[in-house]
């Protein structure tokens, strides 16, 4: 039987002698997935600007509240309730309360759900679409979060088959349970729908984010004037011009960082006034500082754990060498290192997260 959608249910206020608890964020990619990322994040004060994602994003509320503007309504996500967004759609988010939320996010590439969706019965080809992003459903939530744990454990110790087949298993129960049978008529950035204009103005601001890009430059590439531009791109990707370039800015600047650069030179190449433009820009849609995320790189990189975010760090197959148990669970320990340079077991190097 479908589960239910979850009640937006506000929980009640942290007590003020309480202390909030700490902030701790963990960006990870999966080695053995491509277009697989994972995030385990508390937060405290962080508070999200608008922004889309290209792929989807699903996980499970561990603790406090999230509160977040999608579809054209508010959504509070509550402990124990799955969160998710689809590709393109703008959103927000914030903490409930003086506690904030803990949560365990994927964040998946299109395609890794479009065939979990054909293979849930979906016509070939098609996406689903979820008419809410906060879903009431225990036994997704807690399979979500045994796999997103063992992962970030065990990380390519996990053999990809066990992977793969849980991974599989849960976007299967996902997509039965809970994918609209037919996606809205407006799904500009998932069905290519927008109009080419538009398109030609986010590819033009894709590849131009780091200059000083004026509307009327904007309006002459998309052949429309400024006006009507600036109308039917907010229309279409549910964000002004000027927001969408910030985006596009940060995300450039992640992709300099991964690659090494400092954040004053991804600022400067992204094309951000100062490090501290891009310093506000960056944790308002990343939810980490381009220092700490940098340094989460460096310090991930190399490690027998995970392999950060957008560094697909290549692995070696360790199939032969992994401890699996019969629930396809890998057991870290085969892995860790024994000796050698560097190679001080799970707690050396900083290679786990906390947590």
């Amino acid at each position: 039987m479908c589960a239910r959608p979850a009640r937006s249910d506000v929980p009640p206020r942290t007590p003020q002698g309480d202390a909030a608890p700490k902030e701790d964020v963990s960006w990870m990619a999966a080695s053995r997935l491509p277009g697989l990322d994972l995030l385990r994040a508390r937060y405290t004060r962080q508070v999200f600007a608008r922004h889309f994602h290209e792929g989807y994003a699903l996980g499970v509320i561990e603790g406090g509240a999230l509160r977040f503007r999608y579809l054209g309504r508010d959504h509070v996500a509550v402990s124990g309730a799955v969160n998710l967004v689809a590709p393109g759609e703008t959103h927000d988010g914030h903490g409930v309360g003086d506690a904030g939320w803990a949560y365990r996010m994927f964040y998946l590439d299109p395609d890794i759900v479009r065939m979990a969706g054909e293979e849930a019965g979906l016509p070939h080809g098609a996406l689903p679409d979820f008419a809410s992003g906060v879903l009431d459903d225990p036994e997704l939530a807690a399979a979500i979060d045994a796999l997103h744990r063992d992962m970030e454990r065990a990380g390519p110790c996990m053999p990809t088959l066990a992977q793969e087949t849980r991974l599989s298993a849960v976007l299967a129960r996902w997509i039965t349970r809970h994918a609209a049978q037919r996606a809205p008529a407006a799904l500009p950035l998932r069905t290519g729908g927008e109009p080419a204009a538009v398109r030609r103005a986010r590819d033009y601001l894709d590849a131009h984010c780091a200059d000083d890009v004026r509307l009327a430059d904007l309006a002459g590439v998309a052949c429309l004037s400024p006006f009507h531009l600036a109308r039917a791109f907010a229309a279409a990707v549910r964000l002004p011009p000027h927001a969408y370039l910030v985006q596009a800015r940060v995300r450039r600047a992640r992709q300099l960082l991964s690659a090494g650069a400092t954040p004053a030179e991804a600022a400067a190449a992204a094309g951000f006034a100062d490090q501290s433009h891009l310093t506000r820009a960056f944790r308002a849609q990343v939810g980490v500082t381009p220092a700490r995320f940098r340094k989460m790189l460096q310090d991930a990189r190399g490690t027998w754990t995970v392999a950060f975010v957008e560094n697909r760090i290549s692995t070696e197959d360790s199939h032969d060498h992994a401890r699996t148990a019969p629930d396809g669970r890998a057991d870290a320990d085969a892995c860790r290192p024994t000796g050698g340079t560097g190679g001080t077991g799970g707690n050396g190097g900083g290679s786990a997260p906390r947590r």
